[in-house]
């Protein structure tokens, strides 16, 4: 299992954690025990162990006559030393005292480092939403007061949090400020600027700009010679050898996790050591080197259950048991990898669980357990449904209650209209009565300004009508690709359905309707190698090339995530093959422009009729048709892809061989029980193909 998003994300945490030991503006009579802490934090720098030791006596030394700022600073650098040295528990410790006295200082500066605390524990807890939520509200309540030093671990904060959320362009706009903001500060400016530059060289490398990482990460060690202290130039290697991995040069990223390895053993970091591990393992997987993979992802795992660190503990047994996979054992590698998938789904954490089963799948088949990575898959896509479904949700709540909203605010205007006519019709009475000479004159001028009133609500008026237009085509479109969607299907199928039977076959004449499935192959690959926003210049394009292939009377839908799905109505059982065949050729026969690289995009399809086989729709139903179609799809994921399976008919015709085909697909074809149609896609002109690809 790839791994960087995880490291990247606990590295970013550390960062963090190293920008927050930093003492805000001392005032005259803290200024002894400030500059104590800040010597003690720049020991930690090359010597954690020693400046946690030092840090801990000066805790001890302190009494009722210190101050309450001393007394918080001391905290603060605590709790980030003692999260350096693996000690979580004692970390999260010192935090709560931190809070609970920042409260009882009621000092603005000091309730918003520890917000800005708590908010890092959310994050590192995996709830990143929340400490978003939880960073914009302290930002939009910072007043003039709040020193330069918090402004700064503000700014640092809400670019993490919109790194783990995936919102790059906003991570980057405030490291950016971050890195501004270290021209007004006064204690350790150099080192800040360096994390800084740090953590802007992980979001360039998670944004798939290694260049521009590397060369954020060789201007940060040019700018100082503390760039060198070991927990500053472990985190920078780290960084590095993610870049030089992106860039395929494997070697030289596995140089840079051994350096940091070295650094993290010599230095007691055992975060550091944890990711060192992991990123290794990985590496040893992408060049199929399966024991090595197995010996570093087990240390990893040793360590991460030593330091409680439930997410990499994860990410080490999916690495483990796909280690054990590539060795040959299949059943004891799929039951390491069972172990993390249920506990993730139950935890509601269904996007790692789904990109786990996709792994799992993978190995079955490279394995050649197809009855096994069938079901997978299978599962897989029930999880991938799930989240399109939640995503949907979302998406057409968040457009009703804009539709809601813009219409609240139109009644307003046009109540607040009415009572400006009201108005002026008063005022017009009035002025008819103090100067009847001037009537004409009002009651043109009355007019005038009615007519433009009238000429205003009609503008409204008409914005109101094309936003409802708006909302009904989106009703029934897929808003990146404009093509219908599921819903507009099966209101398609509910009147269909509510036809008698003489009225369906009066519309169908002499041929029935088909329904053809079909999936882009490799999609995830697509998204994981070039980015999102390649992925949806595919699916664009791939619709696109599928309106231009069918007949105008055929209707094309995005069925969810990367499924297309075309409803052909009075078409032969081998019109519906041709139809097929013009499709895949369609999609794979040119190259489709995906980002910065032209790739070859092939699908893989079922199709069927409807009715299926001469059977009565109330015993195989469309829903019943598409379900087999379904299984036809993944039987050919399974032989090959690029290729489409066509379910003809039966050869015994009896309503309980639809349960058959419902439950076993590939058996019932095996053992000649239906009659196949097998149709093959263009022939793959890339030499290393997404289908080759091994991601880190």
């Amino acid at each position: 299992m790839s791994d960087h998003f995880v490291t990247s994300r606990r590295i970013s945490v550390l960062m963090l954690a190293l920008a927050l030991q930093l003492p805000v503006s001392a005032r005259a009579n803290d200024a002894k025990g400030i500059a104590r802490i800040t010597e003690i934090v720049t020991l930690a720098d090359s010597d954690n162990q020693e400046a946690l030791r030092q840090l801990e006596a000066f805790k001890a030394e302190q009494n009722d006559k210190t101050s309450k700022r001393v007394k918080l600073e001391t905290l603060r650098a605590l709790s980030g030393l003692y999260y350096d040295a693996g000690k979580v528990q004692v970390s999260d410790e010192m935090m709560r005292e931190l809070q609970q006295l920042a409260a009882e200082m009621g000092d603005d500066n000091a309730l918003m480092i520890a917000d800005i605390m708590r908010a890092g524990e959310i994050m590192e807890s995996g709830q990143p939403q929340q400490a978003l939520k939880l960073l914009k509200n302290l930002e939009e309540k910072m007043s003039a007061r709040i020193e330069p030093e918090v402004r700064f671990r503000l700014s640092s904060a809400l670019g993490l949090a919109y790194y783990q959320t995936g919102n790059f362009e906003s991570a980057q706009r405030y490291y950016l400020d971050a890195l501004k903001k270290t021209d007004d500060l006064v204690f350790r400016k150099m080192q800040r600027r360096i994390y800084a530059l740090d953590a802007l060289a992980k979001l360039y490398a998670n944004m798939k700009d290694p260049e521009k990482a590397l060369a954020t990460i060789h201007e940060a060690l040019e700018l100082s010679p503390l760039a060198r202290a070991p927990k500053t130039y472990a985190s920078l290697s780290m960084s590095e050898g993610f870049a030089l991995s992106l860039q395929g040069k494997n070697d030289e990223a596995m140089q840079a996790y051994q350096r940091t390895l070295k650094i993290a053993r010599e230095a007691s970091m055992p975060l550091f050591e944890l990711l060192c591990l992991a990123n290794i393992g990985d590496y040893y997987l992408s060049k199929h080197d399966y024991k090595k993979a197995e010996q570093y992802s087990r240390e990893a795992l040793q360590k991460a259950e030593v330091l409680s660190d439930k997410a990499s503990a994860v990410v080490a047994r999916v690495n483990i048991g796909l280690a054990l996979g590539g060795q040959g054992k299949v059943q004891q590698g799929a039951e390491m990898i069972e172990l993390v998938l249920k506990p993730l789904i139950d935890s509601d954490q269904k996007v790692d669980a789904e990109a786990i089963l996709g792994e799992l799948a993978s190995m079955y088949e490279r394995n050649g357990w197809y009855k096994e990575a069938l079901a997978t898959v299978r599962q897989q896509q029930k999880l991938s449904e799930e989240l399109f479904r939640s995503d949907r949700a979302k998406a057409v709540a968040a457009l009703q209650e804009q539709f809601h909203a813009d219409q609240r605010q139109k009644k307003i205007e046009l109540l607040a209209r009415e009572n400006d006519l009201k108005d002026a019709e008063l005022n017009n009475r009035r002025l008819q009565q103090v100067v009847m000479a001037l009537g004409g004159v009002i009651a043109l001028m009355a007019g005038v300004f009615v007519y433009l009133l009238y000429r205003r609500v009609q503008r409204v008026n008409q914005k109101l009508v094309e936003v409802n237009s708006q909302l009904e085509f989106h009703a029934v479109r897929d808003p990146l690709t404009g093509l219908f969607n599921r819903r507009s299907f099966v209101d398609l199928m509910k009147k269909r359905t509510q036809q008698t039977e003489t009225e369906r076959r009066e519309a169908r004449i002499e041929y029935p309707d088909g329904l053809i499935l079909m999936d882009i192959d490799h999609f995830k690959q697509i998204n994981d190698i070039l980015g999102h926003a390649a992925g949806d210049a595919v699916l664009i394009e791939v619709a696109r090339r599928l309106r231009e292939t069918v007949r105008e009377s055929d209707m094309v839908l995005r069925w969810g995530g990367e499924e297309f799905l075309i409803f052909t109505p009075h078409a032969a059982p081998d019109q519906i093959a041709v139809l097929v065949e013009r499709v895949l050729n369609a999609i794979g026969e040119t190259q489709i422009q995906a980002g910065d690289r032209k790739i070859q995009v092939t699908v893989t399809a079922g199709f069927i009729s409807l009715p299926f086989a001469g059977l009565d729709e109330s015993v195989c139903g469309w829903e019943k048709a598409l379900q087999i179609a379904d299984m036809a799809l993944y039987l050919g994921k399974a032989n090959g892809r690029n290729r489409a399976y066509g379910i003809a008919g039966l050869k015994t015709r009896s309503e309980a061989m639809i349960q058959v085909l419902e439950q076993d697909l590939a058996a019932a074809i095996k053992t000649g029980m239906v009659e196949m149609a097998e149709v093959h896609g263009p022939v793959r002109f890339e030499a290393t193909g997404f289908a080759q690809f091994e991601p880190h």
